[in-house]
C-alpha cells in the first residue's frame, strides 16, 4: 500500500497538481470516478462489462481514495479493518446470511 501511495504522490507532485488535490475535491473525483465505473456496466448483464474499462475506472477510484485517505493521514489498513468490525456487530451471520436486507431490516 505504501509503494501505491508513494507512486500516486510522486506523480501527483511532479504534475504540481497538490493543490488541486484538497479533499473535497479528492471527493468530488471519486465519486466522478465511480460513475464512470458504473458506465461499465450500464445496459449490460454484469458479465458483458469491458473488463478493461472496469480496470481503468477502478484504478481511478482506488487512487482517489488512497489520496483522499492520505489527506487525512488515515490508515486505509485500519479503517477498513474497523468498517468490517462495525459491519460484523450490525450483520451478524445468524440473522444475515443469505440476505440483501439493510441492518436495520434484519
Amino acid at each position: 500500500m505504501d509503494e501505491i501511495i508513494k507512486k500516486l504522490k510522486e506523480f501527483r507532485d511532479d504534475r504540481d497538481w497538490e493543490q488541486f488535490h484538497n479533499s473535497k475535491d479528492l471527493a468530488i473525483a471519486l465519486s466522478i470516478e465511480s460513475g464512470e465505473l458504473l458506465e461499465a456496466f450500464l445496459w449490460k448483464k454484469p458479465e458483458e462489462a469491458d473488463v478493461e474499462k472496469v480496470k481503468e475506472e477502478l484504478a481511478d477510484v482506488i487512487a482517489y481514495a488512497l489520496l483522499l485517505a492520505e489527506n487525512y493521514e488515515l490508515d486505509v489498513r485500519q479503517i477498513v479493518l474497523d468498517k468490517i468490525a462495525l459491519n460484523e456487530k450490525k450483520y451478524p451471520v445468524s440473522k444475515s446470511k443469505g440476505s440483501a436486507k439493510k441492518y436495520t431490516e434484519l
